[in-house]
């Protein structure tokens, strides 16, 4: 067997003693870059190296491989891998750049017991190989401004999410003279230039409001919870919109073209999850998707300089019309 095989059998069976279910084969499949049948062969050699590996079948007639962490033993003996515990620091400094205390607090504990776990010098071996790793990758911090964070409002937050709790916060609406408490049902945080609470008011319309956090005195876990709504995705109410404000009249239609000088570093972009690019005879780049949130656009569009023109909708090209420079020396 060579090196690789050996290593992606190792794989396999982190995947299967991780996994509560198992492994299935189109797992398999998607994380090593395998037919069926290269699958097929993976795990009966798994099960060959494993006596003990489990096998299950789903409703939908799925067969999982399953190892129960006793008879992982082999896999323990690795410890934690340098690029492993270097993925593992950058995502904590991610979130502390981000104010995302919850995460943080959650992520490092979870580092600090997979280093208890590990021999003495093994573990230093790793903290300092993964800081070499961290300086290769020229990473400190993510430059740049953002909104200050109270992390006892994010935590009380995250607490009512899991839950899923009634919240009450203390709230300063754009017409409001000073801050009122309102009853909630929180359903995600939608993250950008200014961070959302997606939110259902008690007593209001049904529908789905935004509430700035910057503009939260405070929330307050309740002991009321609350049934979901099971049709809400989050990932899709986020793609209504360019960045995180959301301004349902604005939805709609929204196409750009970037010149054929901006067109190499546009490509680099994805501006939307849905987003259709069509390559023009001229050189040019075409974008179309569909959301809202014309301001948050034109801020990014300005950083392009007259590299790209918006074709619609007429609101936006009007809003950044006169804010094309030619000046710039770079594109973003």
């Amino acid at each position: 067997m060579s090196f690789a095989k050996a290593s992606d059998l190792l794989r396999l069976a982190e995947m299967a003693a991780a996994r509560h279910r198992g492994v299935a084969l189109s797992e398999i499949e998607a994380e090593f870059g395998v037919d069926r049948r290269t699958a097929q062969r993976m795990t009966k050699a798994l099960e060959d190296l494993f006596p003990a590996t489990e096998t299950s079948t789903d409703e939908m007639r799925r067969k999982y491989w399953r190892l129960r962490g006793t008879d992982a033993r082999l896999m323990l003996t690795q410890g934690i891998r340098d690029s492993e515990l270097a993925a593992l620091e950058m995502s904590i400094r991610r979130a502390e750049r981000e104010g995302a205390a919850t995460d943080v607090k959650a992520l490092k504990s979870l580092r600090d017991r997979l280093l208890a776990a590990m021999p003495g010098p093994h573990a230093r071996r790793a903290e300092a190989d993964a800081e070499a790793v961290l300086e290769a990758h020229g990473f400190a911090s993510r430059p740049g401004p953002r909104v200050r964070s109270d992390p006892r409002l994010l935590a009380t937050i995250a607490e009512a999410l899991k839950a899923p709790f009634m919240l009450t916060i203390s709230y300063l609406g754009r017409r409001d003279n000073a801050p009122r408490e309102r009853l909630v049902a929180p359903y995600g945080l939608l993250l950008g230039a200014r961070r959302y609470l997606v939110a259902k008011e008690q007593g209001g319309d049904g529908r789905f409001r935004h509430f700035r956090l910057d503009r939260m005195q405070g929330a307050r876990l309740m002991a009321q919870s609350f049934a979901r709504d099971p049709d809400f995705d989050l990932e899709a109410h986020a793609a209504r919109a360019f960045g995180s404000f959301h301004a349902a009249e604005e939805y709609g239609p929204v196409a750009w073209r970037f010149a054929p000088s901006a067109a190499s570093v546009a490509r680099e972009f994805v501006f939307h999850p849905d987003q259709h690019v069509t390559e023009e005879a001229d050189g040019s780049l075409t974008v179309r998707f569909q959301a809202c949130g014309w301001l948050e656009m034109a801020w990014h569009l300005y950083q392009w300089g007259d590299g790209v023109e918006v074709l619609e909708p007429e609101g936006l090209r009007a809003l950044v019309a006169r804010h094309r420079r030619s000046d710039f020396p770079a594109l973003p």
